[in-house]
């Protein structure tokens, strides 16, 4: 996948300015696909040049000369076959998951106080995300199929922040454990 595609979605929700597309993007897409402001406001310039997208100044501007970005029908046409193209799994390249290979092979590192920063951080997105769906999805009120997409979305998110949360609970009882010094040592 590319930038691209994120911000064609992006702008088919709701044209915008390069500043409240970066601003909505670190609000919903950059949950799981991230990108700077920088990279955002060069792929708007690219996109542009290719014709998937335009800009107009709103007549409501003034001086700012801030562009509002919307999709071309090119644009659309792209985001559609792009939709129809195999998506591969997600590799994971986690480094803190190499650490603790090592910390099996060294036995002698201490990463506790690293992973409690990772339960922290899950914790805490964790935490965002149960309120997006308080916000958004309480209530039990028939939810449009965009609706419903969007609510599975955010489970997916759920499900992992707390799967990890859990992992990593997990994983500080056994760090936190006595090592046994004759114990064989095994590798998935």
């Amino acid at each position: 996948m590319s930038l691209a595609h994120a911000v064609l979605t992006s702008l088919l929700e709701k044209a915008s300015s390069g500043y409240d597309l970066a601003r909505r993007f670190d609000k919903s897409i950059g949950y799981f696909w991230h990108a700077t402001h920088q990279q955002i406001y060069r792929e708007l310039a690219r996109m542009e040049a290719v014709g998937w997208i335009e800009s107009s100044v709103p007549a409501d501007a003034g001086n700012t000369r801030k562009k509002e970005y919307r999709v071309l029908p090119a644009g659309r046409l792209e985001l559609k076959r792009w939709t129809q193209t195999t998506a591969q799994p997600m590799d994971l390249r986690d480094e803190f998951t190499v650490k603790l290979r090592a910390d099996a092979v060294l036995g002698e590192v201490d990463l506790s106080p690293e992973l409690r920063r990772h339960i922290a951080l899950h914790e805490e997105r964790l935490a965002q995300y149960r309120a997006i769906e308080q916000r958004d999805f309480a209530g039990g009120k028939p939810l449009s199929r965009a609706q419903q997409i969007q609510s599975m979305i955010l489970k997916k998110g759920i499900l992992y922040e707390t799967g990890e949360v859990a992992w990593g609970q997990e994983l500080l009882a056994v760090l936190q454990a006595p090592a046994d010094q004759d114990g064989p040592s095994t590798s998935p």
